[in-house]
């Protein structure tokens, strides 16, 4: 039996950057976590992700994060990304009290024209001063200013409790 204290939704997320700029979307009135606020693409991992795939083991699947990251970004956004590597994780109680496991990643995108879809709104290629405009889901700008640092070569340390 499914243990309620060990269940959580699965997500991953991916901040695309391509020529200096970062993709953000804005997520529709009617979801439930974070309704009108902008994020950056991502989704909810699900069995129809690994399941049907060979296992690189006896009884496992590697990578399916990757994979998860890649399928939500095309659906979401219709962009192909590449040189995907981790950022963070979080974790936080949706509204509806469903425990979420947040990894986030950065990646540069690929090819592909924004085309939004399930869960979107609206879009924006904003560069990290152009970000501070937008009303984001809190810690997704902290984000892309960890992302920005990386790409300049700076050392950027483990996220920080306040």
């Amino acid at each position: 039996m499914l243990d309620k204290n060990k269940a959580h939704y699965v997500v991953a997320t991916a901040i695309i950057i391509k020529d200096g700029r970062f993709l953000i979307t804005k997520r529709s009135p009617h979801e439930k976590a974070f309704p009108n606020e902008w994020t950056v693409p991502g989704g909810k991992l699900e069995t129809t992700d690994y399941i049907k795939l060979a296992k690189d083991g006896v009884n496992q699947w590697y990578n399916i994060a990757e994979k998860l990251l890649k399928r939500e970004v095309m659906e979401e956004v219709g962009l192909k990304i590449k040189n995907i590597h981790y950022l963070c994780d979080l974790v936080f109680i949706r509204p509806d009290n469903i425990p979420v496991v947040t990894l986030s990643y950065y990646a540069n995108w690929a090819g592909g024209q924004v085309v939004i879809e399930k869960g979107s709104v609206d879009f924006a290629w904003v560069t990290l001063k152009e970000a501070k405009k937008y009303p984001m889901i809190e810690g997704i700008y902290e984000e892309l200013l960890m992302v920005d640092k990386i790409l300049c070569g700076k050392k950027v340390n483990r996220w920080k409790s306040r």
